[in-house]
């Protein structure tokens, strides 16, 4: 009788090249004996603008996801003008290039989130003044020196971006999205465009739109459908709120047909009804399941 091999970690989720023969040092012992070179990750963050994660380090290779501005990142390996880092809020993992990263943690002070859906930091504290930076939900910046000000009743706080650049943003863009549930979240980012590994307003993918949702509830989700789909509980009948999913596809019901979700058919974030219409029959016949947050 042979003994099988334990099956190999995630690799979305944990570093290793056994081309290289390089990885992260805490899958000492969950991978075959080699003589492995171990690295330890180190911390970090996106800089001022949403950061692309690609599946290689090359400009071509596919996005397949995006940290945030100001996101905290883990730094795992350097090679040729890329990183291969982390996402710590969703543990995933991608190349990206050096150039959009910062070294450390976030510095101190008062840390501000974005609650705008999207937004731009401007050089001053005027609407004319020029955009110095593109903001989107879950941007993390830094409260600034000075007081608030108002210029024609509107009023300005100033921020330090992700490098520390000096900006304003007006109030508003720190004000929190309002939902009453994830379902309503996901119908705020209706016609938002269909971006391949996108995680904001300005372009998601399915699953990119489910755990924006999620994330603002509070409830973190893995990053692609098929991790969502081990994470929640199987149900039978979805309600408002649960996932559906599909082969490479998931969506956010509003009640027990109609769902939400960004989908390269439309290019964008639409409502179609499962069983209804071409679309939504194919939609229908090749459901995998649904999913309910009962954590």
């Amino acid at each position: 009788m042979t003994v099988s091999d334990p099956p190999l970690p995630d690799p979305r989720t944990h570093a290793y090249d056994p081309q290289g023969g390089w990885a992260e040092e805490t899958l000492r012992g969950r991978l075959p004996e080699r003589d492995w070179t171990w690295v330890t990750a180190r911390p970090a963050r996106a800089g001022n603008a949403r950061l692309s994660l690609r599946a290689r380090p090359d400009a071509l290779a596919p996005q397949v996801t995006e940290a945030l501005p100001g996101e905290a990142l883990e730094v795992l390996r350097e090679e040729g003008g890329w990183a291969r880092v982390r996402t710590v809020g969703d543990g995933y993992l991608g190349w990206a290039r050096m150039e959009g990263i910062l070294p450390g943690e976030a510095p101190s002070g008062e840390t501000l989130t974005v609650g705008a859906l999207r937004a731009h930091a401007h050089a001053g504290p005027k609407v004319s003044q020029p955009l110095v930076a593109e903001l989107c939900l879950g941007a993390r910046l830094t409260r600034g020196p000075g007081d608030v000000v108002t210029e024609s009743g509107r009023r300005w706080v100033p921020v330090a971006l992700p490098d520390g650049t000096g900006a304003w943003v007006g109030e508003g863009v720190l004000s929190p999205t309002q939902a009453a549930d994830v379902a309503d979240l996901a119908l705020r980012l209706l016609d938002t465009p269909y971006v391949w590994g996108g995680r904001s307003a300005w372009g998601l993918d399915c699953s990119g739109l489910t755990g924006l949702a999620y994330g603002w509830a509070g409830r973190t989700l893995p990053r692609d459908a098929d991790q969502q789909q081990a994470l929640l509980t199987p149900v039978e009948t979805p309600g408002r709120g649960d996932l559906a999913f599909f082969p490479g596809h998931v969506g956010l019901m509003l009640d027990g047909r109609r769902m939400v979700h960004a989908n390269a058919t439309h290019m964008r974030v639409t409502v179609d009804t499962l069983g209804e219409g071409d679309y939504g029959a194919r939609l229908a016949g090749s459901l995998t399941g649904f999913g309910r947050w009962t954590r």
